[in-house]
């Protein structure tokens, strides 16, 4: 029939355009984190899609929409997250515990350098 199209057939048409897909067998679990809700698959079939310098997932599966709670969703508006390494380095380089480096890098917009020179005055 025309159109149709077995999977190896298409698996080589895809490699002789350079595009190629592994099946990623070990993914249990997908957590996509919003603002309001998460959203979760439980045992998802995922495909990795490698065209052009780029990867691309495709998932199938039962999506659950987990809402957050009140206290979640107002906390992570309120508090900007840091990476990990600048509270670090603020910790370390000024002697101070995690909540005073949080404090100096929310009042230094950010800047670790800015929230070191802050606590070392």
């Amino acid at each position: 029939m025309p159109g149709k199209m077995n999977s190896r057939e298409m698996r080589r048409m895809m490699s002789q355009m350079g595009i190629k897909s592994t099946e990623m067998t070990d993914v249990k679990r997908i957590v996509m984190e919003g603002e309001l809700k998460n959203y979760i698959i439980d045992n998802p079939d995922v495909v990795m899609i490698e065209a052009q310098g780029q990867k691309s997932l495709q998932v199938v599966g039962n999506i659950r929409e987990v809402p957050k709670s009140q206290s979640t969703v107002k906390k992570a508006v309120q508090e900007p997250a840091f990476p990990k390494e600048d509270v670090e380095l603020v910790m370390s380089q000024a002697n101070v515990s995690r909540e005073k480096a949080l404090e100096a890098l929310k009042k230094a917009s950010g800047e670790p350098a800015q929230a070191i020179i802050d606590l070392s005055q």
